[in-house]
């Protein structure tokens, strides 16, 4: 479960832009908002590094975050939103955090993990396990959204598919998507075909046409009166 509790301190910004944004990863600051309870959002910067502490903790990106604004001694119940990452350098570029209430459920993308497809009978007779959809939503308490969902594929033959469905319930927790939603299949090996080499039967023509045809422009012998017979 992701019931564990970090302490995240942040700032708040003056300003905003992309100027301001650029200028603050320089310094190591992560720009983002945090949204409250129906109240105005506030611009805030967390420094990269503490960023990065919370977030690859136990709690994974549904830890529960106790958000204190730099200057506040009230800690705000909060969780990652959305977040933005840099597409070469992989790092969070930007984040989105929402105020929640404790008491209150949530909705929230939770990954699927596939456990035993090493063990699977349709991969050992050289079939191909592929996970069909990465993740589902799901509506809980914020202490109780899952960090990952794992899913048992080590009973899985040639040609079987789980669904939503096929997940195990947990207490507490509401699956949004629709049941069928294929979540794993075991497909057949596809089969390499060896394609026909044309250049052998050209070959073998041109050898067959040198051996029964007279080379072209000269006469086949016999096709015109032999030399010193008379035609008539």
């Amino acid at each position: 479960m992701a019931g564990e509790r970090v302490k995240l301190l942040v700032q708040e910004r003056e300003s905003r832009g992309s100027a301001e944004s650029r200028r603050l990863r320089k310094q190591g600051l992560v720009p983002g908002v945090l949204y409250g309870r129906g109240k105005t959002p506030h611009a805030i910067s967390v420094p990269e590094r503490e960023l990065r502490r919370v977030l690859t903790g136990s709690g994974g990106l549904h830890a529960i975050l106790d958000v204190v604004v730099k200057g506040q001694k009230t800690a705000r119940a909060s969780i990652l939103k959305d977040y933005q990452q840099d597409p070469i350098r992989d790092t969070i570029i930007h984040i989105d955090l929402q105020e929640v209430r404790l008491d209150q459920p949530i909705q929230a993308s939770v990954v699927v993990e596939l456990v035993g497809g090493e063990d699977a009978p349709g991969v050992k007779e050289g079939g191909v396990l592929s996970q069909v959809a990465r993740e589902v939503t799901v509506e809980a308490l914020p202490m109780e959204i899952p960090q990952h969902l794992e899913l048992d594929v080590s009973g899985m033959s040639l040609g079987d598919t789980l669904r939503l469905s096929d997940l195990p319930e947990r207490e507490g927790v509401a699956y949004l998507d629709d049941p069928e939603t294929v979540l794993a299949n075991v497909s057949a090996p596809t089969r390499v075909e060896e394609p026909e080499v044309e250049g052998e039967e050209v070959e073998g023509e041109a050898e067959e046409g040198a051996e029964g045809e007279a080379p072209s422009g000269e006469a086949e012998p016999g096709a015109e009166g032999e030399p010193g017979t008379d035609e008539g």
